[in-house]
């Protein structure tokens, strides 16, 4: 029993702060191990937990065109991250692991994100040019996907909501709502103390002139929310691929045939961590679609970019292939 008072929150103990991503991602696995639980529900195509639905959920999120769900439903395709056993978590497997589905999600956009841009500091602008050029020369027409117009609206979208957010976080009381007692004789003298203070609080926040409590609102799964036709904030889920996308027989490929692997080194399994991040080593471009994703999951920028690599790995195997046997040969060499 030793273990699971450990897990229990003490009835002494006040939070302070909010438990990260990673840290319920852990206890998950190891409640579920302890607990023995059997396997899971098989998460399928139809499952709100699949890719290729969370994919067009975070694609309506950020504001990206809806044509590019199609481009993440054939990443998940390839590399196998749509398949039931992969999704499913069993916690009495031997090697028992769970999938960060909304992490997955957004890592899946974020390598689309560089393969029709590139993300380099370069093409994407040199694209946004010619889509800016249509777009002026055509309004009657359905408008190309402006990347620059586009990371415009998203940064001065995510300033405005990460003000906010540490506003109302630093605002924020670390105290239940239902105020505790011991025994149903404090009861009575609890309530009544804490309505006091209640009524204290509002009247000094009126002399005050301090902004009065809002009403709490009802959850949405959505940060943000875009309406065609809003003046103040341009939406971008009707916008078109045609700029960027080229015909190659009966299907559609990508104008640009470059691509870089955000990680092409990995850490040892014994290591705490797969992948490295600094800011600095990469394009901006690639810093703000990382920064603005980890901001709406509430995870570590570093958390995201070791997502996005492991999926890499598994779409690019061949290029990885490659660089073991050139990583070898030099040893063999030296």
């Amino acid at each position: 029993m030793a273990t699971l008072r450990s897990l229990s929150p003490s009835a002494e103990h006040h939070n302070q702060s909010w438990p990260t991503y990673e840290d319920i991602y852990k206890k998950t696995i190891e409640i579920a191990k302890f607990l023995d639980l059997p396997r899971f529900p098989d998460i399928t195509e139809d499952c709100y937990l699949h890719p290729n639905i969370l994919c067009m959920k975070y694609l309506m999120e950020v504001n990206l065109p809806d044509e590019m769900n199609d481009l993440t439903c054939q990443v998940v395709k390839m590399t196998g991250i749509g398949e039931v056993d992969f999704l499913t978590f069993d916690p009495i497997a031997k090697m028992a692991k769970t999938v960060k589905y909304d992490v997955q999600a957004v890592a899946i956009i974020v390598i689309v994100l560089k393969l029709l841009f590139l993300l380099d500091d370069n093409l994407e602008w040199t694209l946004s040019n010619i889509a800016e050029k249509y777009n002026e020369k055509n309004k009657e027409d359905k408008p190309w996907f402006d990347f620059r117009k586009w990371y415009q609206v998203m940064k001065r979208s995510i300033d405005e909501k990460k003000q906010k957010w540490e506003e109302a976080r630093a605002k924020y009381l670390w105290k239940s709502e239902k105020p505790l007692y011991h025994s149903s004789i404090d009861k009575g003298v609890v309530y009544k103390r804490r309505e006091m203070v209640v009524n204290l609080q509002k009247q000094f926040s009126t002399l005050v002139d301090s902004v009065p409590t809002v009403e709490k609102k009802r959850p949405s799964s959505f940060q943000f929310n875009w309406t065609e036709g809003d003046s103040t904030r341009t939406c971008f889920h009707g916008h078109g691929l045609q700029g960027i996308l080229k015909k190659k027989g009966q299907s559609l490929t990508t104008k640009n045939s470059l691509y870089w692997l955000s990680t092409q080194k990995f850490c040892r399994s014994y290591c705490k961590h797969v992948t490295t991040y600094e800011e600095s080593n990469f394009s901006r471009s690639y810093q703000f679609i990382i920064n603005l994703f980890s901001f709406l999951l509430r995870i570590k920028t570093s958390s995201l970019h070791e997502e996005v690599s492991l999926i890499e790995k598994r779409l690019f195997k061949a290029k990885y292939s490659k660089t073991k046997k050139k990583s070898r040969s030099r040893k063999g060499r030296k």
